[in-house]
């Protein structure tokens, strides 16, 4: 039996969609759910207080 590069090229594209269904069942599952909702909060996350931040020198633009 000889394999041709149709063959390879088949077998390729035959693993990577396992692996994509594989990829899709796994952040579809009910386990990562809870750590996808917290990462889609990130963004929404309060940063820090100004009054907690370093005052600045004053020197804020640059001298010519």
């Amino acid at each position: 039996m000889s394999i041709d590069i149709n063959t390879l090229r088949a077998l390729a594209t035959v693993l990577c969609f396992f692996a994509f269904l594989a990829v899709v069942l796994w952040a579809w599952s009910d386990g990562k759910r809870k750590d996808f909702e917290q990462a889609a909060l990130l963004p929404f996350a309060d940063d820090e207080p100004p009054e907690s931040q370093p005052a600045s020198s004053g020197s804020a633009q640059p001298s010519d």
